[in-house]
């Protein structure tokens, strides 16, 4: 990318919209038949993970330690003993 001058364009906003665009295209992968071409599926998924990496990046984030931090949350939202094998909504819990 900083061969081509990309970075340029790497703002919050604008990487926020490819990680949107690039799921589409994830999306578009099953769209009309159950089963995916794998390879064009981890094609369309690295171009999304690629955005949300460098969303991270741009946000001052490490990857890892977001997911971490949401898996957490979500632990609190949905404990075990009231959300194992259901797909009800915390507030419904």
């Amino acid at each position: 990318m900083r061969a081509r001058d990309w970075e340029q364009f790497h703002s919050i906003e604008n990487l926020i919209k490819s990680v949107s665009v690039e799921s589409g295209e994830l999306l578009e992968c099953v769209q009309w038949h159950g089963q995916p071409d794998t390879e064009r599926v981890k094609d369309e998924l690295a171009d999304v993970l690629t955005y949300c990496f460098l969303l991270a990046d741009a946000l001052g984030s490490e990857p890892e330690e977001l997911i971490l931090a949401k898996l957490q949350s979500t632990e609190a939202k949905y404990p075990v003993d009231k959300a194992k094998g259901r797909s009800a909504k915390y507030d419904e819990l």
